[in-house]
């Protein structure tokens, strides 16, 4: 069963089958909201829903702590609109949090 995994450090989740580390969602943080840009799972692992597993997994992490997501990832922006039990959490991406992403070099 794959998990959902929180690097701070390297602003990313990880998404993990063991220890073996198959995705990963980046993010930058702008204030309390997170900035979701990238998410990617292993080709070796594609076809099994573990990107909805992955992006859950983030999005649930952000509710508890407070934050609200901003989608840029396509995937992410794609996803949002299939679970509408989250929409009080999601921001519109803006300017701003375009800026943020390019300002982290990500």
């Amino acid at each position: 069963m794959a998990t959902v995994d929180h690097r701070p450090d390297e602003r990313r989740y990880v998404l993990l089958d063991g220890e073996t580390e198959i995705g990963e969602e980046k993010y930058v943080d702008t204030g309390d909201e997170r900035v979701l840009f990238h998410t990617l799972v292993s080709k070796d692992y594609s076809g099994q829903g573990l990107a909805s597993v992955l992006v859950r997994g983030v999005i649930d992490d952000l509710i508890a702590s407070g934050q609200k997501v901003v989608p840029v990832c396509p995937y992410v922006k794609a996803w949002l609109p299939k679970h509408p039990e989250y929409a009080d959490h999601v921001v519109e991406p803006t300017r701003a949090h375009l800026r943020a992403i390019a300002q982290q070099g990500a």
